[in-house]
């Protein structure tokens, strides 16, 4: 069985990459799924002066080692301005500094929503362009654009467009 490890790169508690991940890792049928909050394992901006005074954080020490034991990630990138947050790029950093391979062997599916018609198609793109300097196979990806209008949250979480729900479902489950 798999294990698959799924998370957006949101610092955001009302963040629509988050629900999307959540709802996609729902979808997954026939393995192990282990939702996790970056927010949980925030640390301090990476800084190379910081790092050889105070050392790699704990917490993103227990992060890799998550990371390592799974064969899979499904991740969901927010785009802030064209790039991924600066929350998401500093725990690349740190994860990149205590193992350079972080995301060795692991198959990767992207995912990516954001209020506009893009869906943070050029956050998605770079992040999948950056993922083989970790080790990591990017095996797919689904860019949602205009998520208000084609999620509806007000009873849990549904597409307004049975297709995208079922492109989804499709994407996940090449998992």
């Amino acid at each position: 069985m798999t294990k698959i490890i799924a998370f957006s790169g949101s610092n955001s508690s009302k963040s629509i990459n988050q629900s999307l991940v959540e709802h996609a890792a729902s979808l997954i049928e026939n393995h192990k799924v282990e939702v996790l909050d970056l927010r949980d394992y925030e640390s301090p901006m990476f800084s190379l002066d910081l790092e050889a005074v105070e050392g790699q954080p704990g917490i993103l020490k227990k992060l890799e080692s998550t990371i390592s034991e799974s064969t899979t990630l499904l991740i969901a990138v927010p785009e802030y301005n064209g790039f991924m947050p600066s929350f998401f790029k500093n725990t690349i950093d740190w994860l990149s500094r205590i193992n350079r391979e972080f995301l060795k062997d692991k198959k990767i599916i992207l995912l990516s929503t954001s209020l506009g018609k893009y869906g943070g198609k050029q956050s998605l793109e770079h992040t999948a362009s950056i993922i083989p300097r970790f080790g990591g196979e990017v095996i797919g990806s689904y860019s949602l654009g205009s998520f208000y209008e084609n999620v509806n949250l007000e009873n849990g979480f549904t597409f307004n467009d049975q297709t995208v729900a079922k492109e989804i479902k499709v994407l996940v489950n090449k998992l």
